[in-house]
């Protein structure tokens, strides 16, 4: 992962919207790049740098919702910012349920939108580090045996090592060994510590 200079993407169907948007953005030193629609923003490269988007709610075709679904199930965790109308008061609820940074009735101020990217940008910096130290812990226990993960299950669930090689029908000696050898490559620095890294780990892949 890098940490490059923050991207804020634009979605809006109409160009001097996003022109105008972009303008904005611009002024405060940002990076922006803009796109007409979902699909064309869904198609692009994204670079790998903390990132936001603003997403202008189109009068036709997919809701506000809807297109935050879409961008949910194409793996696009990435913060959104919503422009609408007024009126739309459900559309505005729905998608702060759903994790959308804020929604902007229009007319609303520049400072508005730069306050809400803002906020976007340093939700997905914290996103990142979230994902790096995940990444790290996965790579950290498929590093571990079978039979180190076994282990594991049982050690996090309470078992003392004695009932531990009973089950496993392993000497005791040989559970101990496991068991530093699992705090070693988990880089776990006591008992508790294992505990709260198999928490994070809980319906993670091998």
């Amino acid at each position: 992962m890098t940490d490059e200079h923050p991207v804020i993407f634009i979605i809006d169907d109409d160009p001097s919207v996003r022109a105008t948007l972009a303008e904005v953005l611009r002024s405060a030193d940002l990076t922006v790049q803009t796109f007409r629609s979902a699909q064309d923003f869904l198609g692009s490269e994204v670079p790998d740098a903390p990132a936001c988007l603003v997403l202008d709610v189109p009068r036709s075709g997919q809701s506000g919702p809807d297109l935050q679904r879409t961008l949910a199930e194409s793996g696009i965790e990435l913060p959104i910012i919503f422009i609408g109308r007024h009126g739309d008061v459900q559309m505005s609820v729905q998608a702060m349920k759903a994790g959308a940074v804020d929604f902007l009735a229009k007319p609303f101020r520049d400072q508005d939108l730069l306050d809400a990217v803002h906020e976007g940008i340093e939700r997905d910096r914290a996103r990142r580090k979230l994902a790096v130290k995940a990444a790290e812990l996965h790579k950290r226990y498929r590093s571990l045996t079978e039979r180190e993960r076994g282990i594991l299950a049982l050690v996090v669930l309470g078992h003392p090592n004695n009932e531990i090689a009973a089950k496993l029908a392993l000497a005791e000696p040989t559970v101990k060994a496991h068991r530093r050898q699992i705090m070693h490559k988990m880089s776990a620095r006591s008992l508790p510590e294992l505990v709260r890294m198999a928490g994070r780990l809980r319906g993670a892949p091998d």
